[in-house]
């Protein structure tokens, strides 16, 4: 029985929770076949309660035929699998499946994620020029969302230095938010590793991004703030990235910049301010 792939099938047929998946994917390291799976659906009552339509998706022809197409699309990998990144697996709420295009060993090095304003300044690409150019010298993989501004600037800077990054999207992968970063998309694709915890033709959607910050965060050792507003996304990421007792560093700004703001107040309540003089830290 290939767990991933009924795990698959659970989230192609839409019919469960959060919850249930997590439930069913902790069920499934009890059992090594289709009947003990059958046999243990019985121990407990919130799987009994699920009993019948789990049984319909294991022997579901039309759910089998949506996996082939998924499978030709990208790779799949699930919580039970050794391709999954431990670190990963240990945060709150850790995706049951991830979907990837590009190279899945990305997942197993060591990251530092980077994150920032989508509207940043010049002053970002100054900063983080040194720091992208050390983290490759260091064969360090860096991560980001796709997003404008930081995010793009970390993923294309890396590329260009010929290094490795990971975009994880706030949507399918089939999907590209903002549309003007396609190219980069498919280049990221290509040299790096592309991930989602949707479904391929997931469209994105506002609430998916914040969604998608606690694999930013859970993915990496290190991770890097340059230009946040207060109560930022990046701002959100980084709190979860404390939270899962990462290193987290902050670019100081000056204090007559709203885009510093977040930066300057991370620093003030214990992340690790990122100077020129201590870039070497990060390894």
């Amino acid at each position: 029985m290939n767990k991933t792939l009924y795990l698959l099938k659970m989230q192609l047929s839409k019919k469960f929770t959060y919850k249930q998946n997590l439930l069913v994917a902790s069920l499934l390291t009890e059992c090594a076949s289709k009947t003990e799976f059958v046999e243990l659906l019985d121990q407990s009552l919130e799987i009994q309660l699920i009993k019948q339509k789990l049984l319909k998706i294991l022997y579901s022809s039309d759910l089998d035929y949506q996996v082939t197409q998924v499978l030709r699309f990208c790779e799949v990998i699930s919580l039970l699998d050794e391709d999954y990144p431990n670190q990963l697996a240990e945060v709150y709420h850790p995706p049951v499946l991830l979907f990837l295009k590009g190279d899945k060993h990305l997942l197993k090095t060591a990251i530092t994620s980077i994150v920032g304003a989508r509207f940043s300044s010049q002053y970002s690409e100054d900063c983080l020029t040194p720091v992208i150019a050390h983290l490759v010298e260091q064969k360090q993989t860096t991560c980001s969302g796709l997003a404008k501004g930081v995010d793009g600037f970390c993923h294309r800077q890396t590329l260009e230095l010929h290094g490795k990054t990971i975009a994880v999207l706030g949507h399918g992968l089939r999907h590209c938010y903002p549309k003007a970063h396609e190219p980069l998309l498919d280049k990221i694709s290509q040299s790096g590793l592309l991930v989602s915890e949707y479904l391929p033709d997931t469209p994105p959607t506002r609430f998916r991004f914040p969604e998608r910050n606690r694999i930013i965060a859970g993915l990496c050792q290190n991770i890097i703030v340059s230009e946040a507003r207060q109560k930022s996304g990046s701002l959100i990421t980084a709190n979860l990235a404390l939270q899962e007792n990462r290193n987290v560093y902050a670019i100081p700004g000056p204090i007559t910049s709203q885009l510093s703001q977040g930066t300057n107040e991370l620093i003030e309540s214990g992340a690790t301010p990122l100077l020129f003089s201590n870039i070497g830290q990060l390894c």
